[in-house]
Parts: structure tokens; sequence; C-alpha cells
């Protein structure tokens, strides 16, 4: 049996407390089914669902649901919380992948939006989304958001914490995002996986104290310990012996993966970037840290290397590296749910709202909208297949033979199956025939009475 109404009524748990009230909740169940749909940028606002109210009064709603201040960010984030225990139980089978990225949203066009941040240039405004998503070690699928922070010109919205929080630099701000989501003590240890950014010493050595495992990408220059001697990670590539991993896909065309692995030790100093007083702070010495370093290649027929992988682990032996480089290329789902949210599904850069802290729970809404589609996605039970099949139809989107199933589609269909039920609740199918008459004659037939 397909588990979603499961989780969503763990979700309507999660929001009724005292503070929130049966109208707030009920606004919210209505909010979450109006994101369910493939928006567009010259329609990204919120939808209204084909009932007797106008869309007028839908907007105003909305309006006053993000803008009441007994809806606090981290209260609206509750019930992503509530689900990710479920689905890391459900979809997970050792581990919890945890995929950490940071990603600009552009609103360079919407002036009203008092508190953008500048982030390169002049015209380069707008808000800084610093997300965190739970991933399938199995599959690689997304399961649904843990933590999201905006940033804003002053300060950082997050589902963290109740109150907003000061601006930090990216990985000090990501190590505390780290500690927090191991904080919760879910029943299955996680692994956090972060882009070339996280190629810091300091903090994976702030990342081993406190007990988190990751999976970083490697920089090919900064120098690793390699049986007693020094060396760059790229050329310590270059030494070590591969075994093939199989077949894979590299920019739609076959190609064939190489694994390699080497212990190697992280002795160098720590070089903070920040300064103090406009004098950059001195390099800073640890502890010894040992790490694996798992090397993935693919390459062509004829062997040419076309892409190369160096990444640096904490997790234990018992996971081989191949599995490491899989986990790895699982990263790529966080990109794939700020595509979602950007240009394929939710179109936040075309929202409206007018500040950071309205786009931030509007966005947290959008979020539990992607987890009940990728809810469905991850499901393999013949009723969730069936049900995939028939929103895919419904959508009426184009699919790809060895993509049938996409996020974007299910969202059209669901939008589609939802709207078809309200308008069934508020019109009967008579009158509906008699619209389609008038509309459509030849088709359905000569109108009536008109």
């Amino acid at each position: 049996m397909y588990k979603s109404a499961v989780y969503v009524r763990n979700w309507q748990y999660a929001l009724k407390k005292p503070e929130l009230d049966a109208r707030l909740v009920e606004r919210w169940e209505i909010m979450v089914q109006q994101h369910v749909r493939g928006a567009q940028a010259l329609a990204a606002g919120i939808a209204a669902l084909p009932d007797t109210r106008s869309s007028a009064a839908y907007t105003q709603a909305a309006w006053r649901f993000l803008n009441n201040e007994r809806v606090g960010l981290s209260e609206l984030a509750k019930p992503l919380l509530s689900a990710a225990p479920g689905l890391l139980d459900a979809h997970c089978e050792r581990y919890g992948l945890v995929m950490h990225d940071w990603s600009r949203l552009n609103f360079g066009k919407h002036t009203r939006k008092a508190d953008r941040l500048k982030m390169t240039h002049k015209s380069d405004v707008g808000y800084e989304l610093q997300s965190s998503v739970l991933v399938s070690d199995v599959s690689g699928k997304p399961l649904v958001p843990v933590v999201h922070n905006l940033v804003n010109d002053t300060q950082v919205h997050t589902t963290m914490h109740a109150r907003p929080r000061e601006h930090q630099k990216h990985l000090d701000e990501l190590s505390e995002r780290i500690g927090w989501i191991d904080a919760r003590g879910w029943d299955k240890p996680l692994v956090h996986i972060v882009d070339r950014e996280a190629d810091s010493v300091a903090h994976w050595r702030k990342w081993s104290a406190q007990g988190s495992q990751f999976l970083v990408r490697a920089k090919d220059a900064p120098q690793v310990c390699f049986e007693g001697v020094p060396v760059k990670p790229k050329d310590l590539a270059e030494r070590l012996s591969y075994q093939s991993a199989g077949d894979v896909l590299y920019h739609g065309h076959t190609a064939h993966q190489t694994i390699a692995q080497a212990k190697v030790l992280i002795t160098r100093k720590a070089k903070p970037k920040h300064s103090v007083d406009g004098k950059r702070v001195a390099p800073v010495a640890g502890k010894p840290l040992a790490l694996r370093l798992v090397v993935s290649r693919i390459c062509d027929a004829h062997g040419q290397v076309l892409a190369q992988w160096l990444l640096l682990t904490n997790v234990p032996d018992e996971v081989d590296a191949t599995t490491i480089a899989r986990w790895y290329y699982y990263r790529w789902q966080i990109e794939s749910m700020f595509k979602l949210l950007k240009s394929a599904g939710q179109q936040v850069e075309d929202w409206l709202q007018d500040d950071a802290l309205a786009i931030a729970k509007r966005l947290v809404v959008a979020s539990c909208a992607c987890t009940l589609v990728w809810q469905l996605a991850a499901a393999t039970s013949p009723q969730a297949l069936d049900i995939q099949r028939f929103l895919v139809r419904l959508s009426g989107r184009q699919t790809k033979r060895r993509r049938p199933v996409t996020a974007p589609a299910l969202f059209a269909g669901m939008w589609m199956l939802f709207s078809t039920l309200t308008l069934l609740e508020h019109y009967d199918v008579d009158q509906l025939r008699q619209y389609a008459q008038f509309i459509f004659p030849n088709r359905y037939g000569n109108p009536k009475d008109v």
C-alpha cells in the first residue's frame, strides 16, 4: 500500500498545536495542494483551485497566511521533519544520505523586495537558499528537505530556529546545519555529502570531532599524506590500481566507470579565510585526520578519462569504494530540487512576496508539495506504480522512454487530479457538459439553453 497518506496525517498532526488553530491548518493543507502544479514564469502566483471562490480570495488568504506572525518558519517546517524518520526507515537501507548545497535566487527586477542581498555585482541581487535534502542510499531518490535557510541583506531566516540568525561564512553555517540535523537522533546514521566548496581541513576536523560522517569532493592540489609522503590527490590518483565498476551514462552516452581507493592522512594546517582587523588569520595546526581517498573515473571505450572525482570520506570501511562513488553521484538530486523550485516546477524567482521571510515560508509549503511528489516517485508497490502512470498520462507531459516518470510530470498530474476532484465537489457533470457544449459544439453536441 502506498504510504503517502500516513505521512500526510503526520504532517497534519505536527501542525495541530494550540497556537495554530484549525483554520490555519486548513489553509496550510490548501496551499500545499496549490503548489502541486507546474508553474510558469508568467503564472508563478499561488494557484486557485476550481471551486466557487475567486482567484482574488485565494490570493488574499495566502497573503494573510504568509504574513501571519503565528505561522513561524520553524513551525511550518515541522511537518517535513516529522516525515523524515518514516521516510528514512522506509527507503534507506543502512545510511541516510543528506545532500547540502547553496543556490542563489535572483530577484534583480523585484525592487519592492527591500531586503535583497547583493551577491556578486549590483544587478546580482536576491536571496541565497541554503538547503539540506535527505536522499535514499539505495536508489538515490530524494525524500524530503530537512533544512532550508534563506539569506537576505541582514540576517538568515532558517527552519532550524524560531528567530532569524546572523550571517555566517558558508562552511561555518554548514557545520551548524550538520550538527543540528545529527542531533535529531534518527534511527539510521547519516552521511553528509557536499561538493568541492567543503574542501576545508578545519571543518573536516570539526565534523569528525563531533561524530559526523561526511563525504566531500576534494580539490586537486591540497596535499594529503600517503604512506608517510605528502602528495597531491590528483597525483596520487595516477598511482592507484583501478577496478571496473560497470557501465554508466555520461552526458547521455554509455561510458565505463573504474574505482580506486587509498588510506590517507590529513596533516596540513588549516587556513582560515576570515581576517581580524584586516589581517589574515595565521594557519592553524590540528590533529592528523585519517580519511579514505576514493577516486572515480569515467572512461570512454578507448580508456580515455572523461571525468574524475576525488572523494574524501570518514565513512567506515564496511562501505566499499564503489558505494561511496555511487553516493556522491546521487548528490545531483539536490541540484534537481533547486531546478524544481526555480525553473521546472515552482518558478520561485518569479514569486511576488515582498520579503525574504514570506518567500521562505512559501518555500517550506512548496517543499511539502515536493515531498508528496517524491514520496510517490520513490514508492514501488503495484498501486504506486499504477498511480504514477496515471498521473503522467493525466499531465499530458512528454517523457523519455528511459525516464517515463518525472517529478514535473507528477506535479502536473497531481494538480489535474486535485483540480478535478475540487471541480466535481462544486459542479455537477451535466453543468460541466453544458459548458463544454457551448465552447466546442462539434465535439460535445449542440449547446442547450444558450
